[in-house]
């Protein structure tokens, strides 16, 4: 399941609250990045054809729902990326970050914190 960065602004939508009508998702995505109707209509029609969401029909209402829980979808997506820029290699991403000094205290800390569970 690939996800394009237009898909997570509405999958974004439907994680928050579900389910969602096509015009509360329009009302948000138009707000904030000035979508028109038809491509909130479009995006949700290519989204069910790709599995990503469904919907159930109550009168003439469509109320839509994500298929696919927000930390099932970053896993991958996150696995992809890795994979693609840096050969699947996660200290080649951590170098990267700590050579442009891209890590806070908090960060480091965090990160700590992960590999002392892993530890154990």
């Amino acid at each position: 399941m690939k996800v394009t960065g237009s898909e997570w602004y509405v999958l974004e939508c439907l994680w928050e609250e579900e389910p969602q009508t096509l015009m509360s998702i329009f009302t948000r995505l138009n707000k904030t990045q000035g979508w028109a109707k038809s491509t909130c209509a479009t995006m949700l029609k290519r989204m069910e054809e790709k599995n990503l969401i469904r919907h159930e029909e109550k009168g003439r209402t469509k109320y839509f729902y994500a298929n696919a829980r927000r930390d099932e979808v970053a896993q991958k997506e996150t696995k992809n990326f890795l994979n693609r820029i840096y050969n699947g290699s996660i200290s080649m991403m951590m170098s990267a970050l700590v050579a442009k000094n891209e890590l806070s205290d908090k960060d480091i800390s965090e990160l700590e914190q992960i590999l002392q569970k892993l530890k154990k």
